[in-house]
């Protein structure tokens, strides 16, 4: 773990933080997780993707579902006729063991799932919050899908109170407040690409890298 490290990122939805991620993993040269946890998890744990998709990034309420489901064996081989013993309390620790190894193993970016939170031990590791004006936060859902502005803004305001209270509920910190991150940055100012800039010259500092 000594010379790995990792960038977390954490986004507003439509602020581009998946682009802009995107964009810092080919410049340099390591892999971005996003969605693809879920797929690692399912592998790891032996279950089907359909239990971490259901849960993504969703607080769990159920606390008293038991982690029988962290065991590999009783449910190995699909999901039709699995009992719902499993609380998203046991599918974010599974997901959380999947980042866990996978920050030992690479240098990497993570986009979402309290990484974060997850990693706050690891010794190399920038924090970012990425934000955005809310004009281009609805153009962007707007292009990507094909809907109205209303419909737009809508998913905009359920995406980011499902994120915050997922983030809220697994963490002890908040969900965007400046406290909780090494650098909050608008895209709305620099671009995607001048974002991605900013925050690689604020690792090459944090992490005493040149990239």
């Amino acid at each position: 773990m000594k010379e790995h490290f990792v960038i977390n990122i954490g986004r507003q939805l439509g602020s581009g933080g998946k682009d802009i991620a995107a964009i810092i993993a080919r410049r340099l040269g390591i892999r971005v997780y996003d969605k693809e946890l879920i797929n690692l998890a399912a592998e790891q744990s032996g279950l089907c993707a359909e239990f971490f998709e259901k849960a993504d990034e969703k607080e769990s309420r159920n606390v008293l579902s038991t982690m029988i489901g962290y065991l590999r064996s009783p449910f190995a081989g699909g999901c039709a006729n699995v009992p719902n013993v499993l609380s998203n309390d046991a599918l974010f620790q599974i997901q959380s063991d999947v980042i866990r190894d996978l920050a030992e193993k690479e240098s990497c970016i993570f986009v979402g799932r309290c990484a974060d939170y997850i990693l706050r031990e690891h010794p190399r590791r920038v924090d970012v919050f990425i934000s955005a004006d809310d004009e281009d936060r609805i153009r962007r859902i707007c292009d990507r899908q094909g809907c109205t502005a209303e419909e737009a803004r809508a998913q905009m305001e359920r995406g980011d109170a499902r994120r915050a209270d997922y983030y809220n509920y697994y963490s002890s910190k908040s969900w965007g407040a400046a406290s909780t991150y090494h650098l909050c940055i608008n895209s709305s100012v620099f671009g995607d690409e001048g974002t991605a800039d900013f925050i690689l010259d604020f690792a090459s500092h944090k992490l005493d890298m040149k990239f």
